[in-house]
């Protein structure tokens, strides 16, 4: 038995290694590091079949350059097979959450605007806003919309009540020390580059201010629950918990 499993075993494990030709220096000869005339009709005949169809990009490949794909196939891409329901409504989420981060941080917001964005534009239906409803754009406008919230809360004109008990002085003042969003060239950069002005910014803000108020998202925060139970303890409780001991 063991002749016979030796035999079986090819030569390179069953016979004696042979280093002759390991000292064999290697040749120089012009022509002899270039590709040989069969390969590189192979490596051409493979390449013929690159992407110069649309199907080519995608998954599985059609019979000929000029052929469509299968309807099996065609099913995968349009997401009408059942391992794939709900992909192209994950993707879009996770497009907002991205782009809109990448902007806050382009334009230096803080931790809590950054949120207040993302949590807005996390859970925004952008069918509303029409032919603008790429991404980039109503991200610009939940930015301008979120900044400018909070810098009008800080000076108070939020309180149209408290405003309208003001005098005419005060009231100038309070108006020459906001500054909105849209001063900054930064901001200003991003929306031209976008294809937006100051005329759309204002139009798509009212838009916007009608769907936070139809989707409850007035309050909406990325990673904070607006109705969390008030009788839960508090995360900074615990922290400061977990410091003591």
């Amino acid at each position: 038995m063991t002749e016979g499993w030796t035999d079986s075993l090819p030569t390179w494990q069953s016979g004696p290694h042979d280093d002759r030709d390991a000292d064999r220096p290697l040749s120089q000869r012009p022509g002899d590091g270039a590709v040989g005339r069969a390969d590189l009709q192979r490596d051409q005949t493979v390449r013929q079949w690159g992407p110069v169809t649309p199907s080519a990009t995608q998954i599985g490949r059609a019979e000929s350059p000029d052929a469509d794909l299968s309807e099996s196939v065609r099913r995968l891409h349009e997401e009408r097979h059942s391992a794939m329901a709900g992909h192209s409504s994950r993707m879009h989420r996770l497009d907002k959450l991205r782009i809109s981060h990448a902007l806050c941080n382009d334009l230096s917001l803080t931790t809590w605007q950054r949120d207040r964005v993302v949590g807005i534009m996390s859970d925004l239906d952008l069918t509303a806003f029409g032919s603008q409803r790429a991404i980039p754009k109503v991200a610009l406008v939940v930015i301008r919309h979120v900044v400018d919230r909070e810098r009008e809360h800080y000076l108070g004109l939020h309180d149209e009540e408290w405003i309208g008990q003001l005098p005419p002085d005060r009231l100038g003042d309070l108006y020459d020390r906001f500054r909105s969003i849209t001063d900054d060239p930064q901001f200003s950069d991003l929306v031209e580059k976008h294809g937006l002005n100051v005329t759309s910014l204002n139009r798509l803000r009212r838009t916007l201010k009608e769907q936070l108020a139809d989707q409850h998202l007035e309050d909406a925060v990325y990673g904070r629950n607006p109705q969390r139970d008030p009788n839960l303890p508090s995360l900074d409780a615990r922290r400061t918990d977990e410091t003591d001991e």
